[in-house]
């Protein structure tokens, strides 16, 4: 292996499709493949992210993370990777192999990856090879949308059983 080449799904419920195909070196390291990506889309790299290994069912496995957020946490438990340190070709074990990227944990934008290709020469660097549809404005997202609305307890108590508000003070003393 020397060039990969991905295809990335951006996970929208828009009916279009929209996704980029990337050409990177195997040599690459993920930091690298995410700036690529963040590029394809344009979006601004300044929200956390994490790719998750995955496999044909799109399941989430080991977590490749921006930065170390371990914060001295047991050393027996498996930690997630850093994408500065961590080698596409260290990860690569099949010849479709699917990857999830995770940009913006209030927003969530979520984008499928799957290796779709080889190339023998190695890229000296990365590029965008396809462009398929508009990518959506990075701040559409406004985090709420596709969240459960968490009510205070005060939201909650704000009418009793026989409908009066009970913040409301309507007697004249």
């Amino acid at each position: 292996m020397a060039g990969l080449k991905f295809r990335i799904l951006l996970d929208s419920s828009d009916k279009n499709e929209v996704f980029r195909d990337i050409l990177i070196s195997d040599k690459a390291d993920f930091e690298t493949f995410y700036h690529e990506i963040l590029k394809a889309y344009q979006f601004s790299d300044d929200q956390m992210a994490s790719f998750y290994m995955s496999n044909e069912n799109w399941d989430k496995g080991h977590e490749i993370s921006l930065f170390d957020m371990s914060f001295g946490e047991d050393p027996d438990q498996i930690l997630p990777s850093v994408m500065k340190t961590s080698l596409l070709s260290q990860y690569i074990v099949d010849a479709d192999q699917k990857i999830i990227l995770v940009h913006d944990f209030i927003r969530m934008w979520i984008f499928l990856i799957e290796l779709i290709g080889y190339e023998e020469t190695d890229p000296k660097e990365a590029k965008l090879i396809l462009s398929v549809g508009n990518a959506p404005s990075e701040t559409s997202r406004s985090g709420e949308e596709d969240d459960i609305r968490f009510e205070s307890e005060f939201e909650e108590e704000e009418e009793d059983e026989f409908g009066f508000d009970e913040f409301e003070d309507d007697y004249d003393y």
